[in-house]
């Protein structure tokens, strides 16, 4: 997969420009009550679902893309710096995120989305780097998590008689 979805970005802002069908430049925040994925492993290509979407009735196709940014980082180790976890664990991390830093500004994903009867469907691609990130703030997330819920269950020990 690309290091950079810049080429793949400009693409669809084309075709989308030549295709006559309205599109709005943002995101969806709510989510729906279904979401379905466009299967981008055996239909790669954006034009297909621009073409379903057209067929299906779709009235405007929301794109959105994103670069990215080292701020994402900084706070990833912001939050590695709260979690409970050994100095190796730590740094593993830390070099996890900090190689990261030569993709400030790649574009690392694309989406391309359409409501119809109340489901939101949508073709998302995203680089193998991004998605290493994305993995990676998950589990750092969880870590904290998991110290929060510990912290919580020791904060009430006092109160309540084991009688």
């Amino acid at each position: 997969m690309a290091q950079d979805l810049e080429t793949l970005r400009a693409e669809i802002q084309e075709h989308l420009a030549q295709s006559g069908v309205p599109v709005f430049h943002g995101y969806h925040r709510l989510p729906p009550a279904a979401h379905v994925i466009w299967d981008t492993e055996r239909h790669p290509d954006f034009r297909e679902f621009v073409e379903a979407a057209r067929q299906s009735g779709a009235h405007l196709l929301i794109f959105n893309h994103h670069a990215f940014s080292l701020d994402r980082i900084d706070e990833a180790l912001e939050e590695l710096e709260d979690a409970d976890l050994t100095r190796e664990e730590k740094r593993n991390y830390e070099t996890r995120l900090k190689k990261l830093r030569d993709y400030e500004g790649f574009t690392c994903s694309v989406e391309l989305s359409f409501t119809l009867d109340g489901t939101l469907y949508s073709f998302e691609s995203h680089t193998e780097w991004f998605e290493s990130f994305t993995d990676t703030v998950g589990e750092i997330e969880a870590l904290a998590e998991d110290q929060d819920i510990e912290e919580d269950d020791d904060s009430l020990g006092g109160y309540f008689s084991k009688n």
